[in-house]
């Protein structure tokens, strides 16, 4: 069995149905803090906190897990730099006594859901796997230090990693079972899905005066489907190789803010407020990833590579959440 560690949040979730689709069965814990239960449609949940270490113990002790699969961090940047404990104790500490329990039941294969903002500013791109790694912030700092501890524990205890470092996920479940779904919501295109909606007076572009075509930061989507297969391969490359690795998803090009509030504009058939707005501290301008090494080791080949394509699966979630 696959334990899924937040699978009850946006991405695991996703994760969750596609294991299931392949014929694997799953458990899912999950505290609930960010997570929805309604999101798991598939496997087994339990209601757990890896902060109490006995519990996660008694999931291993019910369940034979074969392998597990980390999504269970918190991922505000901003919040990260406001209350910088809240992170290392999450993100750092309790992802140690999941690591600490599988080993103490000799369950030795691990992915983990890090991120680009253990980069940092980008010297040069697209960003590449070995690439600098210099977060700026906080909740960078506690993807980058799990990434040192993964590799340390490989050399020592034989603990098999993937380390997945996604860039900007978005999108939802094409047939509508399951989407993206935050409170708050930070993430940039549920925000101009709001607006378009009529949720919010108007969506804020941070930043007009960048070293970019418009002058807007530019970001890497990847769809969270293809996060999902991602996933999957990432899996059956640890079956078969028992080698730890560490890979970019990213779509390999990049939508400014107003290409991305374009889009919505364009599938939602709907005008709204946008309002110019002082940079952000922390920003860097372009932020794209080469997935050629996930693409060649993996054999990943990622669907949804148009914005507009992205976007209309994340309308089409966004109007049914907002229905119920």
């Amino acid at each position: 069995m696959i334990l899924i560690v937040g699978g009850a949040g946006y991405i695991g979730s996703h994760v969750n149905k596609a294991l299931n689709e392949e014929g694997y069965e799953t458990v899912i814990l999950d505290n609930l803090s960010y997570g929805h239960e309604e999101s798991i449609k598939w496997g087994t949940f339990c209601n757990c906190d890896l902060n109490n270490i006995d519990d996660v113990d008694e999931v291993f002790n019910k369940y034979d897990i074969t392998a597990v699969m980390h999504f269970s961090s918190f991922i505000d940047v901003g919040e990260s730099v406001r209350n910088p404990e809240k992170y290392y104790h999450n993100n750092v500490l309790n992802t140690m006594n999941l690591i600490h329990v599988m080993l103490k039941h000799d369950v030795k294969k691990f992915i983990f859901s890090s991120t680009c903002a253990t980069y940092g500013v980008p010297q040069k791109i697209p960003l590449v796997e070995d690439h600098p790694q210099n977060p700026i912030n906080p909740y960078g700092w506690t993807k980058l230090m799990v990434e040192r501890i993964l590799k340390d524990y490989d050399k020592a205890y034989g603990l098999k990693s993937v380390i997945l470092r996604y860039f900007n996920a978005s999108g939802a479940d094409k047939s509508g079972e399951i989407g993206e779904w935050h409170n708050p919501e930070t993430h940039l295109i549920p925000l101009i899905l709001d607006a378009a909606m009529g949720k919010r007076e108007d969506i804020k572009i941070f930043g007009t005066d960048y070293d970019t075509p418009d002058g807007t930061c530019i970001r890497d989507y990847i769809h969270v489907t293809d996060l999902a297969d991602a996933h999957i391969l990432s899996l059956k490359y640890l079956e078969q190789n028992n080698k730890s690795n560490q890979f970019n998803l990213g779509n390999g090009q990049g939508f400014s803010v107003r290409e991305v509030i374009e889009s919505v504009k364009r599938v939602t058939g709907k005008d709204f407020k946008v309002t110019a707005s002082e940079r952000r501290e922390g920003d860097p301008a372009i932020l794209i990833g080469s997935s050629k090494k996930a693409k060649e080791v993996l054999g990943w080949n990622p669907q949804y590579t148009d914005i507009d394509q992205i976007v209309e699966t994340a309308w089409n979630w966004h109007q049914k959440l907002n229905k119920e």
